[in-house]
């Protein structure tokens, strides 16, 4: 009964009528059935409404929550250990604090403030407060859960699964700026300027890379915003950026190239061995980053799709190729191949492929995954010397420059006529196509310049704030005995 009620409600509403001949039969029932239809019209529109509202995939709650774990594992022990078994070995305790210790403070500060100052609404370079301490994203007394758009439109995730999922970026990048100035840097000096440094720049800049539509942007009221005003900058002049090329490997390598001017160079380097302490633990540390870039760049695609297939098929390929291209050029400049150059190859493609895991196709991740071995190389041997700096671990070498040669490539490869999928910009500025390869290079390039501007200056001052509070080196002599026993009374390994 109650569904012949809703479908006589359905009729009424579209206007449809009685044939004439029934109603001359029974006009008796006439004024019944019209009172059951009213009666029924609101029901009707409440279970249309109901019927119409997005909920969550459980698919999509499910890969992204694997993805969130995926990225943290990048950080610690991946990273650590990546990190921990190139310095020496009386600073190998030193590395893996430091990596432990910053993923954990910004993960807190993202949840403090973080989240909402990059992806809420604001203006073109920062977002809003609303989502202070997470509020609003969880309704206790309902049991509630705010929803987030994904890029389908229709189908939505708890908020709260998005903030966790982006918190691990935020942090692995802070993070990844360690390596450049390693073994002589004061532990409360790394703390200070991660605090410093995440707020000014890289927030920032993931506002203006990565635009979120918010809670509640799945309607269709809001999806499309035509003067995209609710955009951050960078998002606004079309720059593709899928996974973090500018915001995580830009962004970290320029900070860290900064601080290894700043801090200058090791005592005894280029004079005395630095040889590192454990390459099998760089060995171990490169290969799960490997497997947790599945979840950094797959994830990035926010549902179980088939751009998170692209992304993670171009993940896998790139970085074989990176690894071989790196492993053959090293042993062709240098007569031997090398069990750190092979790891660092990985990490070069890695990066490289970034912000173009699913904004290309198979030809693009084959060239940017080969070229990203070779320029890195270049990058931690000619150009390193060139620039004259002790970048430790060669951030700047294998982020920044894999995370430019990735981002200006993107422009490129994305094209169809190249294989890529061919889109510009996704569904909330309602543009997509791809133009031609010189406009969209030079978007690139224009994201690329903003943020190793913006990263730059913002690092420089970061640092010289800490410095003239309460400095940034440790004293020579520490340095000599080494950070482990000087600055955490521990050792790594006994003899």
């Amino acid at each position: 009964m109650k569904k012949l009620l809703v479908l006589l409600a359905m009729v009424g509403a579209l206007g449809l009528t009685a044939p004439v001949a029934a109603q001359d039969k029974a006009p008796e029932a006439a004024a019944p059935a019209a009172a059951a239809a009213t009666s029924a019209a609101p029901a009707a529109a409440e279970a249309s409404a109901a019927a119409a509202a997005p909920t969550p995939n459980k698919g999509d709650v499910t890969w992204l929550l694997v993805c969130t774990a995926l990225v943290l594992m990048m950080s610690i022990p991946a990273l650590a250990l990546f990190y921990g078994g190139m310095v020496r070995s009386k600073n190998v305790l030193s590395v893996l604090m430091q990596v432990f210790v910053v993923f954990s403070l910004i993960t807190v500060l993202w949840c403090v403030y973080g989240y909402s100052i990059a992806f809420t609404e604001g203006n073109a370079f920062f977002g809003g407060l609303d989502r202070l301490f997470l509020n609003g994203t969880f309704d206790s007394a309902k049991g509630e859960f705010a929803m987030a758009a994904t890029f389908s439109k229709n189908t939505p995730i708890p908020e709260l699964l998005f903030v966790a999922f982006q918190a691990t970026f935020a942090a692995i990048t802070v993070c990844l700026i360690l390596g450049a100035f390693a073994e002589r840097v004061k532990f409360s000096a790394v703390l200070a300027f991660a605090v410093l440094w995440f707020t000014f720049s890289y927030l920032p800049i993931a506002h203006m890379v990565w635009f979120w539509a918010g809670p509640d942007a799945y309607t269709a009221a809001s999806v499309v915003d035509a003067t995209n005003a609710k955009a951050g900058l960078i998002w606004q002049w079309g720059a593709l950026d899928f996974a973090g090329g500018t915001v995580v490997h830009i962004n970290a390598g320029i900070a860290g190239l900064v601080g290894a001017y700043v801090l200058g160079k090791r005592i005894g380097f280029g004079r005395e061995s630095m040889a590192p302490a454990n390459l099998p633990m760089t060995m171990m540390g490169a290969s799960l980053l490997w497997f947790g870039w599945f979840g950094f760049n797959a994830g990035s695609a926010l549902e179980a799709n088939n751009f998170a297939v692209l992304a993670f098929i171009n993940t896998f390929l790139a970085t074989a190729c990176a690894v071989l291209a790196w492993t053959f050029g090293e042993w062709m400049f240098k007569g031997k191949p090398s069990m750190l150059g092979a790891a660092s190859g990985a990490v070069a493609g890695l990066v490289a492929i970034t912000p173009a895991a699913g904004n290309v196709g198979i030809p693009g991740a084959f060239v940017i995954g080969t070229l990203a071995g070779l320029v890195c190389l270049w990058g931690v041997n000619g150009l390193k010397h060139m620039l004259k700096v002790d970048d430790t671990l060669d951030v700047f070498g294998v982020h920044a420059v894999g995370g430019i040669l990735g981002a200006l490539l993107t422009g490129i490869f994305v094209s169809p006529d190249l294989g890529g999928p061919g889109m510009v910009v996704d569904w909330v500025t309602g543009k997509t196509g791809y133009t031609s390869y010189g406009e969209q290079l030079l978007v690139q390039a224009k994201g690329v310049g903003l943020t190793v501007v913006w990263s730059g200056v913002v690092a420089y001052v970061c640092y010289k704030v800490v410095d003239l509070t309460i400095g940034l080196r440790v004293p020579e002599e520490e340095e000599r005995e080494g950070l482990d026993i000087t600055s955490h009374g521990e050792s790594a390994y006994r003899s």
